[in-house]
Order: C-alpha cells, then structure tokens, then sequence
C-alpha cells in the first residue's frame, strides 16, 4: 500500500511584492489601476528577484502608442559581468492596445498622469500596477491628515467606553 502525501502549496521567490510606491499614495488621488507587464532584461529580472528595485520618483508616459516606464531605478545585478543593464533606462510595459487607447484618453482629457504603485511576481512574470493619479496640493494633504486624526481619535473615544 502506497502512502499519498498532500501537495503542498508552492512558496517561491517568485510571488509576493518586489516594490511599492509609498510616496505616491501621498501626493496623489489614485483615480483607476491597471496592472501590465514590463520588458526586461536578464540581468534586470536577477535584480528585481533580489527586491533591488526603488520605484519613487518614476511615472509613466505614452509614446506612439506604447507605455514606457520612465525614471524607475533597478540596481545592477552584482553576477552579471559584461552584460550589465543601465539602472534608470526606459522600461516598455505591456499592455492591450484598448487598454492603451483608454489610458491615453483618460490622461490627455483630464490631466491625470500615469505613476507606478507596485512590483511584483505574479506566475514567475514581473508584473507593474500603474495608477492613474491626480496630483493633490498642500491643503489636499492637509485635510486628510486632520481626517484621519479625528477618525483616530473617535475611536480612541470609543474603545474608552466599551
């Protein structure tokens, strides 16, 4: 008689957040995301496997009909010898063609602009969540920090009385 084990789920380094953009949930509204997938280079995958990824400061744009992240940072890969990549090169990402078309019509319309939220692994693909953002003004940040400090005091108030 054969003993079966239970499959056990998969835990790789290929799923899980590489990077996030905390800055940019502060300085802008996030209005609508949209995931994509992003080209890289050998070297560049070695790199984001090792988390060597900083996404602030990055944006996207839209050029002759393709998506491109711009100012995005990922740390050579130290193995990497003579094939090494530039850090903050541009980056092609992966979209849709209607995806792209409503992109565009949403930044071009509105003055929205396109910033990178997070990277991840997604299936052993590096995938990138773009927002479409709105920037916000100083008294923007302003009344969310006041909100949020009367939503934590409320609460303070009622764990006191319970």
């Amino acid at each position: 008689m054969s003993t079966k084990t239970k499959a056990r789920p998969k835990t790789s380094s290929n799923s899980g957040t590489i990077a996030l953009n905390r800055r940019a949930h502060h300085d802008f509204e996030i209005v609508d995301r949209v995931e994509c997938g992003i080209m890289l280079t050998g070297s560049e995958v070695k790199s984001v496997r090792e988390h060597r990824v900083q996404l602030q400061g990055s944006y996207a744009r839209i050029r002759n009909g393709e998506v491109w992240l711009l100012d995005a940072h990922i740390a050579p890969y130290a193995n990497a010898g003579y094939a090494s990549h530039e850090p903050t090169r541009d980056r092609k990402l992966l979209l849709h063609r209607k995806e792209i078309t409503r992109l565009s019509q949403m930044v071009g319309e509105q003055g929205l602009t396109l910033i990178p939220l997070a990277m991840y692994f997604k299936g052993g693909v590096a995938k990138v969540e773009i927002g479409v953002a709105r920037g916000l003004h100083h008294y923007d940040k302003r009344e969310r920090i006041a909100e949020r400090d009367v939503k934590r005091d409320v609460q303070r108030a009622l764990r006191r009385n319970a």
